[in-house]
């Protein structure tokens, strides 16, 4: 019984070392996973054989150089250059008469003389229709603002009461100014004094430069053109000694107001 036994476990054990061998040759054999110890080559057609090694940690770019600390180099910024200004459309005579009846020389007594030999023949009329002396206020020597005297009178009237020229003389010039409006200035006839009349509403009908007025004749009229307030339309009159050049725009004030007789 015990050798049955012993030969049948021999036969099972035979049979199954069969099984196993022949089992063995059917299974995949895995080799263990090699490691590269060199460049690794490319079975991939046109690669290159080798690959490059990783490249190393760049190198620190240097500072930009600067003259001044914190500053552009100069050579960097090109100049630029500036506009070159064009020249002005008005005359320099026109520019400074921008001004002219606010900013006259002061009164001198040589003026003061001047003014009475040039109205030797006759005081000058009041140049608004209408106006009394006794209606007349000195204003030449009131402030206007940043040092600045009046150096002329105002005469307050009506818009459109006539303006009269003060004496006989050449109108110099008509004048558009953006203190004085619509402005005239007149020569009398020896051409020692300049009258300039102020903010006027518009010229008479005819007037011109070159024409030569006579003492009354109307020339415009009140009005509050330039910086006159639209609320007190007025004359502004000033009288000023013309100097040799006898340029329009230029002279000595002096006082209209005893010249008008005022009192």
């Amino acid at each position: 019984m015990n050798r049955l036994l012993v030969f049948m476990l021999g036969i099972a054990v035979g049979a199954a070392g069969m099984y196993v061998l022949y089992w063995s040759d059917k299974l995949p054999v895995r080799a263990p996973p090699i490691v590269a110890q060199g460049p690794v080559r490319s079975s991939a057609p046109g690669a290159s054989a080798e690959m490059p090694p990783a490249p190393s940690e760049p190198e620190a770019l240097p500072a930009p150089s600067v003259s001044v600390a914190g500053a552009v180099p100069a050579e960097v910024i090109a100049p630029v250059p500036l506009p070159t200004p064009e020249p002005a459309s008005t005359s320099s005579s026109e520019a400074a008469n921008a001004n002219a009846s606010e900013e006259s020389v002061p009164t001198t007594p040589e003026a003061a003389a001047a003014v009475t030999a040039a109205n030797a023949t006759g005081s000058l009329l009041i140049p608004v229709q209408g106006v009394q002396a006794a209606k007349l206020v000195d204003t030449f020597t009131q402030s206007r603002g940043a040092g600045r005297l009046h150096d002329a009178i105002d005469i307050m009237a009506t818009r459109g009461t006539p303006v009269l020229a003060a004496a006989d003389g050449r109108v110099v010039k008509l004048f558009n100014s953006k203190p004085g409006g619509t402005t005239v200035y007149q020569f009398n006839r020896e051409e020692k004094l300049a009258y300039y009349y102020a903010h006027l509403d518009r010229y008479a009908d005819g007037l011109a430069e070159g024409k030569v007025l006579k003492r009354g004749e109307v020339l415009g009229y009140v009005g509050s053109t330039g910086n006159a307030s639209p609320d007190a339309p007025h004359l502004h009159f000033a009288v000023f000694v013309l100097g040799p050049e006898k340029h329009w725009w230029q002279g000595t004030a002096v006082n209209p107001y005893p010249l008008l007789g005022g009192r």
